[in-house]
């Protein structure tokens, strides 16, 4: 595996922005609120010699309220992982006694510790240094992550004291050949539960409190033979309720997830049935192309009543994605969870399905055979042959004449042909027309002598025939 260091420290400090630039992405949340990052989000840096796993966690505040308890339970579970732990604090608030008590428990863990100063900029550093030497810890260096200033110097000070990998860096990221698949759904609709079940630990915070996952989680899963990357997301609520400045990045955050994903899992909550976010939630995935399933959560405690009427509501509002596979399960007991990730697996080899043009030809044909599409002005559009236009979602393009008038329900006519023919379950197929050019549009056609004598005498046989 690769070598992995923890970014810890207090709330607020820049260990979320110092994150982002050893990982060179946005990832993490950043915001100037305290509290922003909860659970332990991973990223590879790649700016050394050689790459290395660092952690983002949330910030030790001591105090002993709920989130913060589970908060500094996921900080903990990153310094026993962790090779090399990067203590951060801030140079602009100098020492603080909190500072003292993380650095004490640094030390039991018996990890090795640099010290990174951040928000030195405008700064003395000098004095800055002066100042935090009082730790006693032989590394310490300062830097101001928001400017990316000393990154270079903590990357060279860190890869010394980091072991040799064994993995390349495709096989430690667990990213080829993997299945990307995005958790979505409204707050507490049991994301987060998911995924630790999934796991059988307790990767993720779990809370009753609505709105506990902020930042994208991306983790790594192997089951039944097959990998996976789960991209535990933010809960999306309706936009007049939206009004923390955090969580509209976080809205941002998932529908980016979405766009990246392979697969979206949209998890309803069966005891609230279906809302009109969840129907959002399913819009942007379809909008995006991406495959999908339908995991109804919390299904268990129902009584045969309740599941009935569920079971309606369901049928009801999601008719318009009936080829989605629809699975009942229980996050908290994990049954459901076996038939949840066949459905997923399914999913994916159908949006990821190799067509070839011939057969698609000879699948249009037998179509059109079957039903041809009602005439246009006297004329019924002709198709003539089909081609693929790209996968995930499986793209088909045909081409014909006065395929610009052909009616929408006639286009999902070809596109259920075409889905039961190559049996492409859970994901969105897209039909696209293009229309030959007629090579003598816009050009009068101009006659010779000849040409129009020809055409007087047949008018005029024409005319004594019929007389």
């Amino acid at each position: 595996m690769l070598p992995v260091v923890a970014l810890v420290g207090r709330p607020n400090v820049g260990k979320s922005t110092l994150f982002n630039v050893l990982t060179r992405s946005r990832d993490a949340l950043v915001a100037d609120l305290p509290g922003v990052t909860r659970d332990r989000h991973y990223g590879v840096c790649r700016s050394g010699e050689r790459p290395f796993v660092v952690v983002d966690t949330g910030g030790l505040s001591g105090v002993e309220e709920a989130m913060d308890v589970l908060t500094a339970k996921q900080v903990r579970l990153a310094i026993d992982e962790a090779n090399v732990l990067v203590f951060v604090v801030d140079a602009r608030e100098g020492l603080l006694p909190q500072d003292y008590v993380i650095l004490n428990e640094l030390r039991r863990s018996g990890k090795t510790i640099v010290a990174a100063v951040n928000k030195t900029d405008g700064l003395e550093e000098d004095a800055v240094l002066a100042e935090f030497s009082a730790f006693g810890v032989g590394r310490i260096l300062p830097l101001s992550a928001a400017h990316n200033r000393g990154t270079s110097e903590l990357i060279d000070m860190l890869l010394p004291l980091l072991p040799e990998d064994e993995q390349s860096t495709n096989e430690a990221e667990g990213e080829d050949g993997t299945i990307r698949v995005a958790i979505v759904g409204r707050p507490n609709a049991g994301k987060s539960t998911l995924i630790n079940r999934l796991l059988g630990e307790e990767r993720l915070i779990v809370s009753d409190v609505a709105g506990t996952t902020r930042d994208p989680i991306r983790v790594p899963l192997e089951r039944d033979g097959k990998r996976y990357t789960l991209i535990d997301t933010a809960g999306i609520r309706r936009k007049a309720r939206v009004e923390e400045a955090v969580e509209k990045f976080s809205v941002i955050k998932t529908l980016q997830s979405i766009a990246a994903a392979q697969v979206v899992v949209v998890m309803v909550d069966a005891r609230e049935n279906l809302a009109d976010q969840d129907l959002t939630l399913i819009g942007y995935a379809i909008d995006e192309g991406r495959a999908l399933v339908i995991a109804i959560n919390k299904w268990d405690g129902m009584d045969k009543y309740q599941r009935d009427e569920c079971q309606r509501a369901l049928d009801r509002r999601l008719v318009f994605v009936s080829w989605a596979k629809q699975v009942f399960i229980s996050a908290l007991h994990g049954s459901g969870l076996r038939e949840l990730m066949r459905a997923v697996v399914r999913a994916h080899a159908a949006a990821t399905k190799v067509l070839v043009s011939s057969d698609l030809t000879k699948t249009l044909e037998k179509a059109y055979e079957g039903y041809q599409p009602p005439l246009v002005n006297g004329h019924a559009p002709k198709l003539r042959f089909a081609h693929p236009g790209g996968n995930n979602p499986p793209t088909i393009v045909i081409h014909g004449t006065r395929t610009k008038h052909i009616a929408p329900a006639y286009q999902r006519y070809l596109e259920n042909f075409f889905r039961k023919r190559y049996k492409l379950e859970g994901t969105p197929v897209r039909i696209t027309f293009r229309e030959g050019e007629n090579p003598y549009a816009g050009r009068k056609k101009v006659f010779t002598k000849e040409q129009q004598q020809k055409r007087r005498r047949m008018v005029t046989e024409l005319i004594k025939r019929t007389r």
